[in-house]
């Protein structure tokens, strides 16, 4: 069995390619390393079962913390729920592993024999979580400013210049998301109605689940008249779930 030590030894290079990537250069290196050791991993082939769930664990609070403050100063005039819905949106299981996609994360990630034959590294679920531990890392290396920095560099192109813009950017993701945890199954969407010339055409659109009409929305193009439809739905969906239950039981047309 290794120590995490060693395994930071012996990956010296790939951490700092790692390094680069993120754009941070730790001063204390085997805090990366451990950010980037999968539970399985561990478990596997390091002393006392050395992994990242308590560095994800902080790195989580750390990010819901920053983007808050990001939020906050970007909008001052923000109201509680809109911030949530906001920040709802940023630190989310997608965003994040966006973002680990684009610093190349799932290459630098020590995963166990299972996880590496299930093509772990491409995991939404995993990539999202090692983006946490490092930030949780970076916290403990040298503090809530390079929390900030690191975050707010990697998360503000996501961060539209109108509170507006946040609010259905990439809804269709987090509705189907909703849906296929509780049922397994992704919404439909429909194209209800197109008018207007071609260089001002209005598109209106319905997402639906099982037959039901959850939303309702229109844009300048049927991308955005998806997205707006998304977050109407998501606005409402709370009070669907019993609905959705009772058909996803019962099997389209049957009621």
């Amino acid at each position: 069995m290794k120590s995490i030590e060693r395994l930071t030894s012996a990956n010296k290079k790939k951490l700092q390619e790692m390094e680069i990537l993120l754009g941070y250069g730790f001063s204390d290196p085997v805090l990366l390393q451990k950010a980037l050791v999968h539970s399985s991993f561990g478990f596997e082939q390091l002393d006392e079962a050395q992994n990242n769930e308590t560095m994800e664990f902080l790195g989580d609070a750390v990010l819901d913390l920053v983007v808050t403050d990001m939020l906050f100063h970007r909008f001052p005039e923000i109201r509680e729920g809109e911030l949530t819905k906001l920040r709802a949106g940023l630190v989310r299981e997608t965003t994040l592993a966006r973002i680990a996609r684009t610093i190349r994360l799932g290459d630098f990630i020590m995963l166990g024999k299972g996880e590496e034959a299930s093509q772990g590294r491409k995991k939404a679920s995993i990539l999202a979580g090692t983006f946490e531990a490092l930030i949780g890392a970076i916290f403990l290396d040298r503090g809530y400013g390079a929390a900030l920095d690191i975050v707010g560099r990697h998360l503000n192109p996501l961060l539209p210049e109108k509170k507006g813009k946040i609010l259905v950017e990439d809804t269709k993701s987090l509705l189907q998301e909703k849906l296929q945890e509780q049922f397994n199954r992704a919404p439909i969407y429909f194209l209800e109605n197109e008018q207007g010339p071609d260089h001002a055409k209005q598109f209106t659109v319905t997402v639906r689940f099982n037959e039901k009409v959850l939303g309702t929305g229109s844009g300048t193009s049927k991308k955005e008249a998806e997205q707006r439809a998304a977050a109407a739905a998501l606005e409402t969906l709370d009070s669907w779930w019993a609905q959705l239950r009772k058909q996803h039981v019962q099997g389209p047309g049957n009621n």
